[in-house]
């Protein structure tokens, strides 16, 4: 027993020595958001109906548009820019996922960080109206519908939303309706 401690002795010295010359990375997008979330916090409470949340904006590239529809979505109107202009949009567009992905990530950054977010249990009447084409520059809201107390969870709150996205020119690119739980303020 004693040699088999020794033995791996060293080999866990050496990888406590190596952890510690390892240089120090820069923090992950994970942890920014985590750490913007200490900033503000809202509760369930700050939520009411007819208040409209501006989450920000986001422009679109061509390399972005194949980059994700590569890996999520690639049918030619999103991948190949030849192929597109043979297509009934004439031209590269964004793959609609994508365009929910962008909107998902300006929520989590420019809202759902700085609350009590509890997850969602899904969307409906997801639509896009509108195909996004690249330099496209892209602005998301969501506009507060309903608030309620959870009638079986009291640290609960339940907030329906719906979600728009507009280009540049201001035309609807993709609307959603959304339900979040947030939690309640303590006390």
């Amino acid at each position: 027993m004693t040699g088999t401690s020794s033995a791996v002795r060293p080999s866990l010295r050496r990888s406590r020595e190596s952890q510690r010359t390892q240089p120090k990375r820069s923090p992950s997008y994970t942890q920014r958001v985590a750490r913007s979330a200490t900033d503000v916090i809202q509760y369930f409470e700050d939520f009411h109906p007819g208040q409209v949340i501006d989450v920000g904006s986001v422009e679109v590239t061509d390399a972005d548009i194949i980059a994700f529809a590569r890996q999520y979505d690639p049918q030619p109107m999103h991948i190949d820019p030849e192929a597109a202009r043979r297509t009934i949009y004439g031209g590269l567009i964004a793959s609609g996922w994508h365009t929910v992905s962008l909107f998902m990530r300006l929520l989590v950054e420019n809202l759902v960080a700085k609350t009590v977010s509890l997850g969602s249990p899904g969307v409906d009447e997801l639509r896009w109206p509108l195909p996004v084409r690249p330099g496209d520059r892209l602005s998301g809201q969501m506009e507060v519908l309903e608030t309620r107390a959870s009638s079986s969870r009291p640290t609960m709150g339940i907030v329906r939303w719906r979600g728009e996205v507009r280009n540049q020119d201001g035309q609807l690119v993709m609307s959603l309706l959304g339900t979040n739980f947030f939690g309640r303020r303590p006390g």
